[in-house]
Parts: C-alpha cells; sequence; structure tokens
C-alpha cells in the first residue's frame, strides 16, 4: 500500500467550471469536508479550468455560492487565498510545462506530432472486431509520427519550427500496476490495456492526468477522495507520482461508488427526466440544437425548497452509514461520526421521496427563525408584504408540521395574510341552509362584541352559539374553516382566526355570506 508521508491532513475538492454543481459532486465535497474536519485538517478547493473550449462563465462562482450555501466553505481556494496560490490551473500553466519536458528527458513520456486527420486515420485503420476503438497505445504509437519514430533532427526541426504537438505517456509494456483504495481495497491494472494518454496539449495547458498529479504533490494533499469514474484513471496517475516525485508521496485514495438514478446513473441531464432536481443550485439549461437560444433554468435543490442541513444529511447517508439506526445527523455529528471505512462499495441510489422526508424532518427540528428569511422571500416574490417578523414566525411555527418543502410554507399559510380568494365549493354546498346562514351571521355579531381576542374566547362563544342552535359543532368547524381558509386545511381554526383577528375573522364571514347565498 503506498501510503502518503504528510503529517497534516490535507484534502482538496477540483471541480471544472463546465457546469452546475451535481449532487455526486456535492457528496464528494461533504466527504473530503467530514474527513478534513474530523482530522483537523484543511479543505482545499482547487478549479481545474484547463480545458479552456468546456469553460462556462459564471461557473466557477456558482461552484463557490452551492458550497457557501451548504455551509462547506474551503480553507484554501481562488476565493479564500492560501499559501499554496494559485489555485486555479489555467494560472500555473508554466508550472505543468517542466515537467512534462521532464518525463520526456527521463524517457517517460514523448512528444507526438500527429495532425487530427493522421488520428482520424489510425481509428479507421486500426478497428477490427475486437478492437472496435483502437487508442493510441503501445500496440500503435510506433506507427504514428511521435519522437518515439522520428530521428532526433527531425524531432528539434519540428520544435523549431513551433510545429502542433502533444506531449503524450509512455505506458510501459505488461505491467501490474497496483494500489489499495481505502473504499475498494486493493486495485489492479494492466499496463498494456492502458493508451498513452495527453498529458500536455497542443495550447500548453495540462490535462487533467498531469495536472492533478503535479497540483496534489505541490499543494501537499494527504487523501484524494473522487468519483469511481475516475478509477480507471488511476495506472497513468501512479506511474506519473512514480516518476516525478516517488510513491511515498501519492495521496492515499478513496474512489467514491456511483448515485444511481432510477435507471442507472445519475447524470447532470437526469434532472426533466425523473422529475427532480440534479444540482445544488439552479443553473442554466445548455442551448439545445433544436433551439439555441434556450436558457431555461434546471432547478437546485435549493429553489426546490430544500435546507441546506437536510440536503448534506441525506448526500452523507447516501453510500454511508456510521453503523447505527441514526438517520437525521447534523453537520457537527457527521464529523464525529463519519468514517471512510464506512462507505459502501456499491453504488447508492438516489430516492427524492426519502430526500423530501430528510427535508421535512428538518423543517421540523429546526427553529423558524432558521429558515424565516427564505420563506419571507418567497412571500414577498409573490406579493405579500410581511410587516411583523415576530408574528410571520409563530404563523410558520403554526403550520411548519405539514411542510415537506419551504416552499409549502406559502400554501400552508398564505391564507393568514390574504382572505381567500375561492371556496372548496363542493364541501360547503352540501352543508349550507338557512340554518347556517343564520347561525353565522348571529356569530358576526357574538364576535364584534368579544373584548378580549384570543382562543378560548373565540371558541367559546362560536361552541356556546352552535349549542343553543342544536347545531353540530363540527359540521359548523369545517365550514368555518372553509371560510377563514378557502378549503379544509391548516392547524385548528380557532388558532387561525386568533391569527388574523377579529376585523379580519369578522370581514371574512361576511363576505362568504354573500358569496354562499347563491348555493
Amino acid at each position: 500500500m503506498y501510503l502518503c508521508n504528510m503529517s497534516k491532513v490535507r484534502v482538496r475538492f477540483a471541480p471544472s467550471p463546465t457546469g452546475g454543481l451535481h449532487l455526486g459532486g456535492v457528496r464528494t465535497v461533504l466527504y473530503n469536508y467530514l474527513y478534513a474536519k474530523k482530522q483537523g485538517g484543511d479543505f482545499i478547493v482547487r478549479i481545474e479550468d484547463t480545458d479552456q473550449t468546456r469553460f462556462v462563465e459564471g461557473a466557477e462562482q456558482y461552484i463557490f455560492d452551492c458550497l457557501k450555501w451548504c455551509g462547506m466553505e474551503p480553507d484554501e481556494s481562488p476565493l479564500h487565498g492560501g499559501p499554496y496560490a494559485p489555485y486555479r490551473q489555467s494560472e500555473r500553466k508554466e508550472t505543468y510545462k517542466q515537467y512534462a519536458e521532464q518525463l520526456i528527458k527521463d524517457g517517460f513520456a514523448y512528444y507526438a506530432f500527429d495532425t487530427t486527420e493522421e488520428l482520424e486515420n489510425m481509428r479507421a485503420n486500426f478497428k477490427t472486431p475486437e478492437n472496435p476503438s483502437p487508442q493510441y497505445d503501445g500496440k500503435i504509437r510506433m506507427q504514428m509520427k511521435n519522437s518515439l519514430t522520428l530521428s532526433t533532427d527531425e524531432v528539434k526541426k519540428l520544435l523549431t519550427e513551433n510545429a502542433r504537438h502533444v506531449i503524450r505517456i509512455k505506458m510501459p509494456a505488461q505491467e501490474i500496476i497496483s494500489f489499495t483504495d481505502m473504499i475498494h481495497q486493493e486495485v489492479s491494472f494492466d499496463s498494456s490495456l492502458v493508451d498513452d494518454k495527453v498529458l500536455l496539449k497542443a495550447d500548453g495547458m495540462p490535462t487533467y492526468h498531469l495536472a492533478v498529479v503535479v497540483d496534489d504533490y505541490l499543494m501537499k494533499i494527504s487523501h484524494a477522495f473522487r468519483g469511481e469514474e475516475w478509477l480507471s484513471s488511476a495506472p497513468v496517475h501512479i506511474l506519473l507520482w512514480k516518476y516525478l516525485f516517488g510513491l511515498e508521496h501519492m495521496p492515499q485514495w478513496a474512489h467514491l461508488p456511483l448515485i444511481m438514478g432510477p435507471s442507472g446513473k445519475l447524470s447532470k441531464r437526469d434532472g426533466a427526466k425523473y422529475g427532480f432536481p440534479v444540482f445544488a443550485m439552479n443553473w442554466p439549461q445548455a442551448p439545445s440544437a433544436s433551439d439555441p437560444k434556450t436558457n431555461e433554468l434546471a432547478e437546485g435543490f435549493k429553489e426546490k425548497g430544500f435546507l441546506p442541513e437536510a440536503f448534506i444529511n441525506l448526500l452523507a447517508v447516501l453510500g454511508w452509514n456510521d453503523g447505527t439506526e441514526q438517520e437525521l445527523y447534523s453537520i457537527e455529528e457527521l464529523i464525529e461520526s463519519f468514517s471512510i471505512d464506512r462507505v459502501h462499495t456499491a453504488g447508492a441510489k438516489f430516492d427524492f421521496e426519502k430526500a423530501k422526508w430528510f427535508n421535512q424532518e428538518w423543517i421540523k427540528k429546526l427553529p423558524v427563525s432558521h429558515y424565516q428569511q427564505r420563506v419571507k422571500d418567497l412571500f414577498e416574490s409573490k406579493s405579500i408584504l410581511i410587516k411583523n417578523d415576530t408574528h410571520f414566525n409563530k404563523v410558520l411555527e403554526l403550520v411548519k408540521e405539514r411542510c415537506v418543502l419551504l416552499t409549502d410554507f406559502y400554501d400552508q399559510a398564505v391564507f393568514f395574510f390574504i382572505a381567500p380568494l375561492q371556496y372548496d365549493e363542493a364541501s360547503v354546498k352540501s352543508k349550507w341552509d338557512n340554518t347556517k346562514s343564520d347561525f353565522f351571521s348571529e356569530l358576526i355579531a357574538r364576535y364584534n362584541l368579544i373584548a378580549d381576542w384570543n382562543l378560548i374566547s373565540i371558541e367559546t362563544e362560536f361552541k356556546n352559539l352552535a349549542t343553543e342552535k342544536n347545531s353540530k359543532i363540527g359540521e359548523l368547524q369545517m365550514l368555518l374553516r372553509v371560510i377563514l381558509v378557502g378549503s379544509k386545511m391548516g392547524p385548528g381554526v380557532f388558532v387561525i382566526a386568533e391569527a388574523i383577528g377579529k376585523t379580519e375573522t369578522v370581514n371574512r364571514i361576511e363576505k362568504a355570506l354573500v358569496n354562499f347565498s347563491m348555493f
């Protein structure tokens, strides 16, 4: 097993600014963050923007906004600074070139001058039924245009002329490359089955393979947690560590299992297909071929109405458990409980209904003051101005048990602030008659006489009048609820009446009497 000799735990999340932050990416951040914090280490964010053709304006800031919302701010990053700056790979371009040149000097890499057309011809000419997608590897490299097949003079001439070229690693033949993964244990590869990956591109920018190794070394990364999809790149990276810095400096690796959707790996494009978010926050959809002007947003968990506490919680247990039956964890509890050896080896299936359960539990668990501003913003976006925060919080407390998402607060509480615009007529028609009309007309008079408008006085007057009229109290309460709310939903009807006040309660009854007179 290759062990990094770093004394302090340093982990990194290294996203590419090419799109939205997928929930799998957030889980990778989370496991890095939990491990670092438990070990008293550092969490670094490094932007891997070497592929300028895929760079998306605003994506880097979006990544940091997502991390901030999730409560996982890095110790070092392009925004936070740090002793190993710069933290954008595009700003470290010259650093990589010297290492690529060193690999050539030591015989572990070579210049490749093949044109795009020559590479396409290679894929066509060497294609067979057994090998339908030939790669630039040990079997083919000697038939291509590179510094292994050209003379020294020819290579010098091409370099002097600034001929377009890349630098490729020279994969050894028939070598078993092994390492110990913190999740998958012993993993081995046959080097003959791995192609000669490009390390330095024609524009002078490194590929991920070279940059990740160089940066992990220079930034003293002790542990590298990344998605399982990068496992196939491990042999190239191990060799680069061996050739450049020595395996004793290589971080310990953990390749995290995939997050699965209802029908396979959950990808960034699956939100619309499955009907639930796949990004942490809203992200603009890429224009489609059929409509290049489209600017639709892919809904994020935040905008869907999730609390960051719930989002982090549900991701933590999506492929990990601490061996107990506990399901709800604060970030502090996760830091205390997290252990990488409890991460599952198999992919975890994402269940949106379970995700909503986590959110509902956190809505109930947290004080409403914790999310009051987000709900207030929702109400005000719908032109309902909240003038009294204390009253607003009391209303949220009344309905929080009924809310699964933060967006549910509007439907569950809007009637506390505006009178219903329509009624559940089906519930009223079969119950409404002249005796009900008389009851509510007299109730208005009695309510107007109440000096101390509170839950007890409101309920007492109502029930006394119902008893005097020899009417069914339950049936009348249902009608009062529809009058005040518009439907049969909500907390206790007298609680609602107390909250909206005497004047508003009486006004709503008067308005309903006019509307119900048509039944």
